[in-house]
């Protein structure tokens, strides 16, 4: 490996490193950033190392991740008994989240919605707030496979370059 390809490759393990953060800081796009630090380096290097049809199963990788991670929410909720009012309240409570507190907003939010909505709309405090941990449960599910996916494409990644 020349002097471009290493300094190119070190940029791209930056900004990897980057989206590996937003995973826990949802600010940062995670799998997309892994995503196009791949593409820097595939047209830096050519498409040699990395080729069309693995940036575009990488690119299917990466859509993926990004479902799970959006509706793990509110698949967790539908598991654990939540009514749509739970599904409606882990949403607007994830919004809500954040907007007022970050990371730590992200993983309330859902849970208070959910739980707030399904007792407005009826439900008993011991199967709302069971609905909010499928909440929980759904938001922890999708970062760890969200992790998971941005781990396995780093892994390709080094392994197509070397």
């Amino acid at each position: 490996m020349d002097v471009f390809h290493t300094i190119v490759f070190i940029i791209v393990l930056l900004i990897m490193l980057g989206g590996l953060s937003g995973i826990v800081l949802p600010i940062i796009p995670s799998t997309p950033l892994i995503w196009f630090g791949i593409l820097i380096y595939a047209i830096c290097d050519g498409f040699e190392s990395i080729s069309w049809l693995l940036l575009l199963i990488l690119a299917l990788l990466t859509i993926f991740s990004l479902v799970l991670d959006y509706f793990g929410g509110v698949i967790g909720a539908r598991k654990f008994g939540a009514t749509k009012w739970g599904v409606v309240g882990s949403i607007f409570g994830g919004i809500g989240g954040f907007f007022m507190g970050g990371i730590v907003g992200i993983i309330i939010g859902p849970f208070l919605g959910a739980v707030l909505l399904e007792i407005a709309f009826g439900k008993d405090f011991a199967n709302a707030f069971k609905s909010g941990v499928g909440t929980l449960v759904g938001f922890i599910g999708g970062v760890i496979s969200k992790l998971v996916i941005g781990v396995i494409m780093i892994g390709i990644f080094i392994w197509k370059v070397f």
